[in-house]
């Protein structure tokens, strides 16, 4: 299973990085499109639609609701501030909201267990995320920014296991996440903070003005808003009585338990930027 996961996640980064690096922004915009309405597919199934035909029109709406966002704000031109940041403040308000039911689940689960709600929280999930990602790639060297989201989602998650199974004693989210505990949490901010001051080491000259501390702050918050995520769609998972997402990611299990983290962490990190004077 071990061998299984590391070929799989090997193969998603060489994708990755051969998509960012070759690919148009269009193109991009495209194929991260499709693999967001495939995490759709996901959580339409978690939303408690179960019939080929419900899930299709739940894929089908994230669809039309990603070329309507594509749209109002012009991402295939010259994408604005003004038309971007309010949204990115409507989702990343939203995994403020997520974080408080998180934390007072499974009592929370009132608020939020029926399908409709489920399906209305994919549609925000997915679709601020993917207006994140594809307005980061509109920022001069904006491939990169990406690949640098990614890798601080990475890192938290590498600092979080390797410190949660040698120190972990106390439970983060014990009715969410049991295997989650406060020493992973910790040992993932910690390991973000660190990869935040390499990051500011090497920022070009022409960034002079983006100070250690604001690098710190978008680089941490973003690492922060990446356990929510993952401890939401952990929570709705629970909620639906399901172990994986789906089975799309051979030793992964589904496509959505790869996305959790970044969907949370996108818009934070391109909210971040701009409120760092990117």
């Amino acid at each position: 299973m071990l061998k299984q996961r590391i070929v799989t996640a090997l193969a998603m980064a060489g994708l990755f990085l051969a998509a960012v690096l070759f690919l148009p922004l269009l193109w991009l915009a495209f194929m991260l499109g499709v693999v967001v309405c495939l995490g759709g597919w996901e959580w339409a199934r978690l939303a408690g639609w179960r019939s080929s035909l419900s899930r299709g029109l739940f894929v089908l709406t994230l669809g039309v609701l990603l070329a309507a966002l594509f749209v109002y704000a012009e991402l295939g031109l010259a994408p604005q501030r003004e038309q971007v940041q309010p949204v990115l403040g409507i989702a990343c308000l939203w995994w403020s909201f997520s974080l408080l039911w998180v934390k007072s689940y499974p009592a929370s689960a009132v608020l939020w267990r029926s399908r409709v709600m489920r399906s209305l929280m994919g549609l925000l999930i997915l679709a601020s995320a993917w207006l994140a990602a594809v307005y980061l790639l509109a920022f001069p060297r904006g491939g990169l920014l990406l690949v640098v989201m990614v890798v601080i989602v990475a890192a938290t998650d590498i600092g979080a296991y390797f410190s949660g199974t040698r120190f972990g004693r106390h439970k983060l989210a014990v009715h969410v996440s049991p295997a989650k505990t406060w020493e992973g949490f910790w040992g993932g901010v910690a390991c973000a903070t660190l990869l935040a001051v390499a990051l500011w080491s090497v920022l070009p000259a022409r960034m002079a003005h983006i100070s250690l501390a604001a690098v710190i702050a978008v680089v941490v918050t973003t690492a922060l808003a990446s356990v929510v995520g993952d401890l939401t769609v952990s929570m709705v998972k629970r909620e639906s009585g399901v172990k994986d997402s789906g089975s799309l990611l051979p030793g992964h299990g589904g496509l959505l338990d790869r996305l959790d983290s970044l969907c949370s962490a996108a818009p934070v990190f391109a909210l971040g930027l701009l409120l760092a004077g990117w």
